[in-house]
């Protein structure tokens, strides 16, 4: 049983892309940060710089709960489109099955979406 060192070449030459990539985008640009200063920060570069004003408030204090429920009733549609494309395309493949499965879907989420709309998780004031 002898073992041909030349099938594992392939694997060495990623190994070694890997690392080389890895050195690029994690070590050098630290190394390039300490030449030129970067990594030095003065108080010009530590101002607030999203909304153009400093803080008033407190970072961890807490805000309504309707961000949360807006950003979840999203992913929970974005999910619905994310599962709608592909059985769009494919409905006519798979037969009478596929069909009813989407329709007990659609009709969930039309269930979550009436009862979010009746307890005015939709409305903001």
């Amino acid at each position: 049983m002898s073992v041909n060192l030349a099938e594992y070449l392939p694997i060495l030459l990623f190994l070694g892309v890997a690392l080389g990539l890895s050195f690029a985008f994690v070590v050098l640009p630290m190394i390039v940060a300490k030449f030129t200063g970067a990594s030095q920060p003065y108080a010009n570069k530590l101002t607030e710089y999203e909304c153009g004003f400093p803080a008033f408030e407190d970072s961890r204090s807490q805000f309504d709960v309707r961000f949360y429920l807006v950003a979840i009733l999203f992913i929970i549609f974005d999910l619905e489109a994310a599962f709608l494309f592909p059985w769009a395309v494919t409905v006519f493949d798979l037969g009478w099955v596929a069909w009813i499965a989407m329709m007990v879907f659609l009709v969930e989420l039309a269930i979550g979406l009436a009862y979010a709309w009746k307890k005015g998780a939709l409305e903001w004031e």
